[in-house]
């Protein structure tokens, strides 16, 4: 079945959709031409779900470290290094998994707020204390990241307090040949490598997301199989057929327009995290100074995310009532894990009408179906996105067609949607004020 897409309430005609499309073809056949070519191109991320001998070094490495019976899988990154494994953690597990008491807890340092990393040393310190393993996972593309290097050496200076052999306990995932690699290889640290031309917030699919989700018992390979499917579904000739390649150019009729909000407007709250990803594909990739000719453009799409329906109390006034400036995405569940329905008859049922033993789901199917006829009301432009399940199977195919898609909306802006030049600027300024060579 897997993840369909309706746009008939986009408010641009079917006919200006394709002729948009059209000038995707050459983007598609550059794509099609490194299918299964290894990474020498930034497009190649493509490739990862095919990538055997990548996945196999993945389990290996995993069914070595489960041999530790870790308690807790401590992910150090930040970025593009760990928000594409919260996002299918949460997806898949839930984002109450760590209450409901599994064998292996995860944690993720991915900011330098010293108040949520001394959390984390309390909780992890308690499990050492009692003899009990943890596991470092850290991910770092450039292997110099200044916050991720700082909480992995905070962290692993309690690690050497109570492990001898404190070694066999950290994974590094970084590019070989690294600052990183080459410490990590030094000391004889278990090393995965994140292809070098696989940029950070394309990279969920290699090492970076596959070696801690599969330590959580997430299904590595339907979420490789489900981005495979989406693969070839979004690198077809037939553009009808091509979901990319369609709701790139909707996106790209509307931001011509003027509207240069995407929202995408999630129908269930485990995949607030993926939006979060999704944020971040969108921003980087398209966000920039100059287009690919070196003119100044100053271009991109700011995203949004929302839930639904919590947000509806929170936002859809604006998305209603205010500017003309949002494209909104609706994602919905068809089958979620769980079943769970208002009582048939009870005291309280005068208070709202038509919910007597009515399901959750059928509730919220409601809900958004009633949202979605307030937005044509108001001529409101929106797509509809729709996952059969939260299976492995389809976050995969989510995340591929995002990533697809924010591929083919660079090459319709003329931008460069692999590079991140700006980004650059922060982090050149603080180690500046950190070495001491600038005073703010």
């Amino acid at each position: 079945m897997g993840l369909k897409i309706r746009y008939d309430d986009a408010l641009i005609p079917a006919d200006k959709i394709l002729s948009t499309a059209e000038n995707i073809m050459p983007e598609i056949d550059r794509a099609r031409s490194i299918i299964s070519s290894g990474y020498a191109d930034p497009r190649a991320f493509i490739n990862l779900p095919y990538d055997e001998e990548m996945l196999s070094a993945v389990k290996s490495l995993i069914s070595d470290k489960l041999s530790l019976d870790p308690r807790f899988l401590i992910v150090v990154g930040i970025g593009g290094s760990n928000l594409g494994t919260i996002a299918v953690q949460e997806a898949v597990l839930g984002r109450f998994y760590n209450l409901l008491d599994p064998e292996i807890k995860v944690l993720y340092a991915d900011t330098i707020d010293p108040d949520m990393i001394n959390s984390i040393i309390m909780l992890i310190k308690k499990a050492l204390k009692e003899d009990e393993s943890i596991l470092l996972n850290v991910v770092s593309k450039s292997g110099d990241t200044t916050e991720t290097i700082a909480n992995f050496r905070v962290l692993l200076s309690l690690l050497k307090r109570y492990k001898r052999k404190y070694e066999d306990f950290i994974v590094v995932t970084t590019d070989r040949g690294s600052v990183l690699w080459r410490a990590a290889a030094r000391r004889s640290l278990s090393l995965l490598e994140i292809p070098s031309k696989v940029i950070g917030r394309y990279s969920v699919l290699s090492p970076v997301g596959l070696f801690p989700l599969g330590m959580l018992g997430i299904k590595i390979e339907d979420l490789l199989m489900g981005a495979r499917q989406m693969t070839e579904r979004c690198l077809s000739m037939n553009l009808k057929e091509n979901p990319a390649a369609i709701t790139a150019s909707i996106q790209y009729k509307h931001y011509l327009d003027g509207k240069n909000i995407s929202d995408l407007f999630f129908f269930s709250c485990d995949l607030e995290s993926l939006g979060k990803w999704c944020r971040q594909l969108t921003a980087e990739s398209l966000g920039k100074e100059y287009d690919r000719n070196g003119r100044r453009v100053n271009a991109g799409i700011t995203p949004t995310v929302s839930i639904g329906s919590t947000d509806l109390h929170s936002v859809a006034q604006l998305y209603l009532g205010g500017p003309y400036d949002k494209l909104i995405t609706f994602i919905r569940i068809e089958d979620p894990r769980s079943s769970v329905c208002v009582p048939e008859a009870d005291e309280y049922s005068s208070l709202v009408k038509g919910i007597d033993g009515r399901g959750l789901k059928e509730i919220l199917d409601a809900i958004l179906e009633g949202t979605k006829e307030a937005f044509r009301r108001r001529k409101r432009p929106f797509i509809e996105i729709s996952l059969p399940d939260k299976s492995e199977f389809s976050i995969g195919e989510l995340m591929q067609f995002k990533m697809i898609e924010t591929m083919f909306l660079g090459y319709l802006m003329n931008v460069n949607p692999f590079d991140q030049p700006n980004v650059e600027e922060y982090k050149i300024q603080t180690r500046r004020i950190l070495r001491g060579e600038f005073k703010p």
